[in-house]
């Protein structure tokens, strides 16, 4: 970019990345889903520094850009600045809650313990459910209406039809019958994305009456295949609430929605890739929705393919964007 159009880059590293993952660790595989709310924080706060540290040394114009997580951690950065400044967020969109809940990287998740976290630790239900604000379709409120008025309603939508593909409903005789999934980018047995808990409580299943468990002539309890199909009913009702508390807190912490919209949205150049299965689009409020006035190019291909052959494309979308920064505002 120093040669093409002269211009310098000053590159942050996330949280829990590169030489700031802790001890524990391994590679990018984040170790709570807490700690991707820390690294947004914390990414904001630095992200401001920087900018104001760049202003006083003389550079200018300046302006944020990412790819995948970058390229959202870039987004909610720019929400935190009071000036028109470029964005050009790549392969990325308006929530990280897809990501974690229908896209590829879903299956990263450790939606086992999720579960038993939510079952057992009242704190989610009681308290942190009712902190979470209403920002469109795609928010937690609407899921928690259609779990607490109507459960099979749920299967009528299409982005929670997606995700029942992550768990497996075909044997659910265990209270959490879900198969634990390895963490992002490892092979080891770890816990993966989970909510950090200090408690371990007993599920206590209800015992059966004297009515139901007369014996027949086979000797089998009378009534078993009604009980497990009142357990199979509970377990996905656990999953799927389990499931639409990920998401709603997901978009509480990650939706662009919830955080200030930038000062000039016209100096925004969104490069979003047509087939991307790790940033799923759909059910998600569209980034021209919530910043009205932004481009958004699309591209052929997918994320990984995206990342590695079009990043010609993405410098283009960044001198596109500066170019339109200085015809608005002459230096």
């Amino acid at each position: 970019m120093i040669k093409e159009a002269g211009m310098a880059s000053l590159l942050l590293e996330n949280p829990y990345y590169g030489c700031r993952k802790p001890k524990d660790q391994v590679r990018s595989s984040l170790k709570n889903v807490s700690d991707l709310f820390v690294m947004g924080g914390a990414l904001v706060l630095e992200s401001a520094a920087l900018l104001h540290w760049l202003e006083r040394e003389g550079y200018g114009p300046l302006g944020m850009t990412g790819i995948s997580m970058g390229g959202h951690m870039a987004s909610l950065a720019v929400t935190n600045w009071p000036k028109p400044i470029p964005l050009i967020p790549c392969l990325s969109w308006s929530t990280a809650s897809g990501v974690f809940t229908t896209g590829v990287l879903s299956k990263a998740v450790n939606w086992r313990e999720l579960e038993k976290q939510y079952c057992t630790q009242t704190v989610y239900e009681e308290e942190i459910i009712h902190l979470l604000e209403y920002c469109g379709t795609d928010s937690f409120k609407m899921g928690q209406d259609f779990v607490k008025n109507s459960p099979r309603s749920l299967d009528s939508l299409a982005h929670l039809k997606l995700a029942s593909d992550i768990f497996d409903f075909k044997d659910t005789r265990d209270s959490l019958s879900t198969e634990p999934v390895q963490p992002l980018h490892t092979n080891h047995d770890a816990n993966g994305l989970m909510f950090q808990s200090g408690s371990k409580v007993s599920i206590i299943g209800q015992e059966p009456t004297g009515q139901n468990v007369n014996s027949s002539k086979s000797g089998r309890p009378r009534g078993l295949g009604s009980m497990r199909k009142e357990e199979n009913n509970r377990n996905k009702a656990l999953q799927r609430e389990s499931f639409l508390f990920m998401k709603g807190v997901m978009d509480e912490c990650t939706h662009v929605a919830n955080f200030s919209a930038p000062v000039d949205p016209s100096l925004i150049i969104v490069v979003q890739a047509k087939e991307d299965a790790y940033v799923p689009r759909t059910g998600v409020r569209g980034l021209h929705e919530i910043w009205p006035g932004c481009e958004i190019r699309y591209l052929e291909g997918g994320h990984i393919s995206a990342y590695l052959f079009k990043q010609g494309l993405f410098r283009q979308a960044i001198y596109d964007a500066f170019n339109r920064y200085l015809q608005k505002y002459p230096m």
